[in-house]
């Protein structure tokens, strides 16, 4: 299967009085930065920038100058549509994301200038992606209804499309997940008479998990088609259909009342406005005595304010919709919105840079086998910036992986026994 839907955008050709334009503009940027060292190339020309004796180095070489025209006329936004039509190569993608991050000011200043006046066209093609009823199906469709067989080659057996907790650095991706899905049970404090509502599917596992290590009911949804599928055979060839019913619909038409309640990375396609009606939701489906574990990839609260106002290259070419809360919002939001008390959080955006580099290297070694099912190239460069992308971020920081574990008010089992 192919992304028909795939169309990213490629720079006009300009003159060459305006691409020297360009070039010089980025360059001027490119020589303010302080923290890291760059090394860049073109054609016989070679450039340096930053500190050489830091330990942070990145390197890019420019194939085509469209690049300049894309960094120049859209920002980071840019860097990433030029990377995709193969305009400039890195040995180490995640490095020069990483070398950007750390030089926050150098970053915004390119999202300035001529990239500035696309951003009013940016943010309203973000608005009609807004997460209601009918935007939330569309939003989750685009991504996760790639085919299954793309994330069947990315992702390790358990199909855990989150970030894995590794309880050493030699440890397997798939051994790590699995020690992910047992520590979220075990906060959960689960028990054989527990009734544990999912909220966001992904392939079944931690229902699976859950149903067959814990001996709890597990109700499960999610509103992509792929992923409704996939699981529910899964739950079927396992003889679980006792134990485990799997749902699509949205979080807001659920009903019922639940021991516990689980999300797993699915609050980043809730959208901002929409995080006070999800709490309360969560709240409502709650027993008295119930326990609520959510795991979230977080911002930093001192850039969520400008990233609410901003349009990234994930949120434009990979999740449509998407937005990442800061845990300051997310404890806020529960706070205001519901009884919910705080009792546990865990912080480990590392692993998650971890995780992203094996997937970074299934995708490496499956390009074969995914270009012969009609995966293409523009499509394969996509994921690539995109799993590097995110892993910089983890890596320096930008932003965060947390394990969130609230109680409702009569809940008196003291959490985490033997943790």
């Amino acid at each position: 299967m192919s992304n028909p839907t795939l169309s990213v955008s490629k720079s006009a050709g300009l003159t060459p009085l305006l691409g020297g334009l360009a070039r010089s503009a980025v360059l001027a940027q490119l020589g303010k930065l302080r923290h890291g060292h760059l090394r860049l190339r073109e054609r016989g020309q070679q450039w340096s920038f930053g500190d050489a004796d830091s330990p942070l180095q990145a390197e890019v070489e420019i194939l085509e100058g469209a690049a300049w025209n894309l960094v120049a006329g859209n920002g980071s936004i840019g860097a990433g549509e030029s990377y995709i039509h193969g305009y400039w190569h890195s040995p180490d993608l995640a490095a020069v994301t990483r070398l950007f991050v750390a030089n926050l000011e150098v970053l915004d200043a390119l999202e300035g200038g001529l990239a500035r006046l696309g951003r009013p066209l940016l943010r309203l093609l973000h608005r009609l992606n807004r997460n209601n009823r009918r935007g939330a199906k569309r939003n989750i469709l685009a991504h996760y209804d790639l085919g299954n067989v793309l994330f069947e080659h990315l992702l390790d057996p358990t199909m855990m499309y989150s970030a894995a907790q590794f309880e050493h650095p030699e440890q397997t991706l798939e051994h790590a997940q699995l020690n992910k899905l047992e520590q979220i049970c075990r906060k959960l404090e689960l028990r054989a008479q527990d009734h544990l509502l999912e909220i966001g599917s992904g392939w079944g596992s931690l229902a699976i998990h859950a149903a067959t290590r814990h001996g709890c009911r597990v109700t499960t949804t999610t509103l992509s088609e792929a992923q409704y599928a996939f699981t529910l055979q899964r739950v079927q060839a396992l003889r679980l259909e006792k134990r485990v019913t799997v749902l699509r619909q949205d979080y807001r038409d659920l009903q019922g009342s639940f021991d516990k309640l689980v999300s797993i990375e699915m609050i980043e396609a809730v959208g901002h406005r929409y995080l006070p009606v999800y709490f309360r939701q969560c709240a409502t489906l709650l027993k008295p005595d119930g326990l609520m574990l959510l795991q979230a990839i977080t911002i930093r609260d001192q850039r969520y304010a400008q990233a609410r106002r901003s349009v990234d290259f994930i949120q434009r070419y990979i999740f449509p919709g998407g937005a990442l809360p800061s845990l300051s919002v997310l404890l806020d939001t529960a706070s205001r919105q519901t009884g919910l008390n705080l009792v546990h959080l865990e912080d480990f955006g590392l692993d998650y840079a971890r995780t992203l580099r094996h997937w970074r290297d299934n995708l490496r070694q499956a390009r074969g086998v995914l270009a012969a099912l009609g995966y293409d190239e523009m499509f394969q460069r996509l994921w690539e910036y995109y799993l590097c992308y995110c892993q910089g971020g983890f890596e320096e920081r930008a932003i965060g992986v947390a394990q969130l574990l609230w109680a409702t008010p009569l809940a008196r089992r003291a959490p985490l026994p033997g943790h």
